[in-house]
């Protein structure tokens, strides 16, 4: 649809050469005075209005359109109004301007600069309400540092509100990227230790050999290199929350130490002798199955039911209908700025192709297609291809679930065969941990060795 215009003159032929003139580009409206004019401006909404100052029943004096330029700007206040004044009427443009006119041509008027005036009004007038829109919408639906509106994650927020409430401990369970720890985060800031320190520690990234130590801590000389007595990550949580990420990455040895805190609420560190009292709230995550995990003899079943009073899981963006735009604009205003790139938006096949992928490795990858697409882009919208988004998804005839199993497949292969067969690389190229690799290529029957042949 063209956009509204709004023209307000009392000259008859003015408006008619006007609308002539530019009726190619917008749906041009036209009002002789004021009644008629707020009448086609409730009616129309348009988001530019060219306006003359001189109109009945006083046409030699700027009174009546000034009147429907503080009438326009108290009904929207993102409307911009072009005064289109004569000549010798400066000081009441002026006037105008200093009353909110967004600019100003003198009669009689070239329509080359007004068609070049008319398209930066109308940009500038898309992008306020684009942004006063979303920062509304934001404010509704930011939920302690999560945002989303779906009713799967509107669920997330309504069990964080009861278990915030509540010491138990709580173990969150969702695809890598999915914001487990944000939910954390939440949970502590909720709970009665929000006083206290959150401290998170993603078990998966320490050595097997330093985690015992990183978590309880050692005394001086306990082994080669400890020198100094230091306190580990549970005591540093003390009266506040302890995070423990990747949970099923720990050791069946720390698990066991790591059990007997949580039924104790007490550590000894490393080479100590001495019992520490602990009081320690503590939220566990992990995207791999624990459940899986007790059978095989992987993870102890005692520390899961100590873990898992309460179940918190965290759906993958795919299924939170209604929140990947509203993220992807959030996150491209906020890449934008720290980048000195402001005004930055998506065009609208990007926002179709954003909707429309899969997202195996959810909001972090979401994050990283955006941050390197702000830092490589050179125009004012990103396309498919600054996200490096393919523009076509579905193969015709297939589900939703094959489709999405069948667009995975192709990636997790494409990123195999970059990598030479090497999960790790293969699994930072698509944004998502090692285990959500290897469950992905589990779930869709891949082997290593045959998807690079």
């Amino acid at each position: 649809m063209k956009p509204h215009l709004l023209i307000v003159d009392d000259d008859r032929e003015i408006r008619t050469q006007m609308r002539w003139a530019l009726t190619g580009d917008f749906h041009v409206f036209q009002a002789g005075d004021r009644p008629e004019a707020m009448e086609l401006f409730s009616e129309t909404h348009p988001p530019v209005v060219l306006l003359d100052l001189g109109l009945p029943p006083h046409p030699n004096s700027p009174e009546e359109g000034l009147e429907v330029l503080s009438e326009m700007l108290q009904r929207d206040p993102f409307v911009k109004i072009v005064i289109v004044s004569g000549q010798g009427e400066k000081e009441n443009t002026l006037k105008a301007v200093g009353a909110g006119a967004y600019d100003f041509l003198s009669k009689p008027v070239d329509i080359d600069e007004l068609k070049q005036l008319l398209k930066r009004c109308f940009h500038v007038a898309l992008l306020e309400r684009e942004y006063h829109e979303m920062k509304e919408q934001l404010q509704g639906d930011f939920f302690e540092g999560m945002l989303g509106s779906s009713p799967s994650i509107r669920a997330v927020f309504d069990s964080i509100r009861k278990v915030s409430a509540t010491e138990a401990s709580v173990l969150i369970l969702g695809e890598s990227g999915t914001g487990k720890e944000l939910a954390a985060r939440a949970i502590h800031l909720r709970s009665s230790y929000k006083d206290g320190p959150f401290v998170p520690i993603n078990c998966s990234a320490i050595p097997e050999s330093l985690l015992e130590s990183e978590l309880f801590g050692h005394e001086k000389g306990a082994f080669t290199g400890a020198h100094t007595q230091r306190k580990g990550r549970i005591e540093q949580a003390i009266g506040g929350t302890l995070f423990l990420d990747e949970i099923g990455e720990i050791p069946l040895s720390v698990q066991v130490k790591l059990l007997r805190f949580l039924q104790e609420q007490c550590i000894e560190r490393v080479g100590g002798r001495e019992e520490i009292k602990v009081n320690t709230r503590v939220i566990a995550a992990t995207n791999v199955d624990l459940q899986r995990g007790m059978t095989d003899g992987s993870f102890r079943e005692g520390l899961y039911y100590r873990l898992a009073v309460v179940e918190l899981v965290l759906p993958p963006l795919r299924e939170r209908e209604g929140d990947i735009e509203l993220l992807a604009k959030s996150l491209l205003q906020g890449i934008a700025n720290e980048n000195g790139k402001p005004g930055l938006a998506f065009d609208k096949k990007a926002l179709s192709g954003i909707k429309r992928y899969a997202w195996p490795g959810n909001i972090r990858e979401l994050q990283n297609r955006i941050k390197r697409a702000v830092i490589m882009s050179e125009g004012k919208r990103l396309s498919l291809e600054d996200l490096e988004l393919p523009p076509t998804f579905a193969p015709s005839g297939l589900s939703l679930k094959d489709a999405r199993e069948s667009l995975e497949r192709k990636m997790i292969q494409q990123a195999l065969q970059k990598s030479s067969g090497k999960i790790a690389p293969a699994a930072t190229a698509l944004g998502i941990s090692r285990p959500t690799f290897y469950e992905l290529m589990k779930k869709l029957g891949i082997e290593s060795h045959k998807s690079i042949e």
